[in-house]
Formats: C-alpha cells, sequence, structure tokens
C-alpha cells in the first residue's frame, strides 16, 4: 500500500485514505476505483472544494455504483477509524430497512474477509451469482455506516437481501443536513455489535452515494477516511 500512517509494523492505508488525490477534481489515487453493479447505472464522483476542504463529490441519477480501495489489515489491527461526509438533502422515501426503497444519501463500507464454508447454502448461492455477474466474490462479512432518513441513531439494520452486510446509523433524519458531518468509530467493536462474532480481516473501504431503487437523485460529499 501507498505511504502514510505506519502502524504496528504495516501501512494500513496512510494517514488519509483519500490523501494525495486532491490536486484536481477527477484524480485519484491508484488504488481507488470506480465499482460497477450489474445492470445499474453509475453514480458520478469527482473531485471539489466543499466549504472549506477537498472532497470527493458524488451525484447520483437514478444509479449506484461505489468508490472503492482494497488491502489488507489483520484482524488484530482493526480499530479506530474516521470518515466524514456532508449531505445537502434526503432521498424522499428511502430506507436501508426495506429492498424496495434501499438508498441512502451517503454510506462509507468496510469489507471482511472469513470462511467461506461457515456461509449457508442460500448465501452462498448468492455469492456465487454475485461472482457471476461482477466478476468477484462479494466479501464474506461488510460493515456500512449510513445517512438514514428513518431508522434512529445507532440502530443496526440487516440488509433485506443478505445478512452478511449490516448497517449502522451514524446521522439520521435532517436535522444535520447542510454541514460537515465527522464520525469516528471503532470497527471491531461495531462488527462484533452488528455480527456478534469478531471481524476477520479487513480487506476494502467504499463509498457509496445511490438512488437507484427510488429511481431519484441523491449528492453526497466526502472527506478522507482515516485509520488511527
Amino acid at each position: 500500500m501507498g505511504g502514510g500512517l505506519r502502524r504496528r509494523g504495516f501501512l494500513v492505508g496512510g494517514p488519509a485514505l483519500l490523501a494525495g488525490c486532491a490536486t484536481g477534481p477527477g484524480e485519484h489515487g491508484p488504488d481507488w476505483h470506480e465499482v460497477r453493479l450489474p445492470g445499474k447505472a453509475v453514480t458520478r464522483y469527482q473531485w471539489e472544494d466543499k466549504d472549506g476542504r477537498r472532497a470527493l463529490a458524488a451525484q447520483a441519477e437514478r444509479s449506484a455504483s461505489m468508490w472503492r480501495r482494497r488491502f489488507e489489515v489483520p484482524p488484530v489491527h482493526v480499530g479506530e477509524v474516521g470518515f466524514s461526509w456532508w449531505v445537502d438533502r434526503l432521498i424522499d422515501g428511502a430506507s436501508v430497512a426495506h429492498a424496495e426503497r434501499e438508498d441512502a444519501p451517503a454510506r462509507v463500507l468496510f469489507g471482511f474477509g472469513g470462511d467461506r464454508r461457515r456461509l449457508s447454502p442460500r448465501t452462498r448461492a448468492m455469492f456465487e451469482l454475485a461472482h457471476a455477474l461482477s466478476g468477484e466474490e462479494p466479501p464474506f462479512a461488510t460493515l456500512m455506516y449510513v445517512w438514514e432518513a428513518e431508522a434512529p441513531l445507532e440502530s443496526v439494520v440487516i440488509n433485506p437481501r443478505t445478512d452478511r452486510v449490516r448497517k449502522i446509523v451514524v446521522d439520521s433524519g435532517h436535522h444535520e443536513l447542510g454541514r460537515w458531518r465527522d464520525h469516528r468509530r471503532h470497527l471491531a467493536l461495531d462488527f462484533r455489535r452488528a455480527f456478534g462474532e469478531d471481524p476477520g480481516p479487513l480487506q476494502s473501504v467504499a463509498l457509496m452515494t445511490d438512488a437507484d431503487n427510488m429511481r431519484a437523485s441523491a449528492r453526497a460529499w466526502y472527506g478522507p477516511v482515516k485509520f488511527y
């Protein structure tokens, strides 16, 4: 991984995983890349200045895609993480708890590895289908932080389509719209609360703004993702 923060003998992605990308809109580090979702229009990501900060701007128009970086952090080193976002408005009617309305203006996703032999036959079949459609297997487990319109703060929401994706609501409702929101979380503790088990290796981080299910639009700005 590129230079930056050295922690217990290895690099975890730098003091800011987005650092080095701020020289101009649309430019990005070599490890960050677009991830398209089968059958979905693409959310546009580009660099902008937002209220005095350099930020990755996301514009979704009936679309869903991710901006992702891969790496490998052993479970013993999965600790605190910081991230920030700015959202100007919510998506009318959206809810991360309902499959047909499952959109969110801002998400930060952390993908974890694990023993896939432990997965149920149904989940393994879903993973195989996802692999066939996208060319890659989903993470063993995904912990997602979201801005949600309806669910209360600190709710743990199990994805309506697969229990291998669980979401923690860190902003809820309209009260904090229109300003930067800074969050600092302990990934391992949140993973245990969401999944009821210890995390495996941390293998990816992604940003995602989507509005495909509601056939709507959404906009967000993301600051750097930091590991402490």
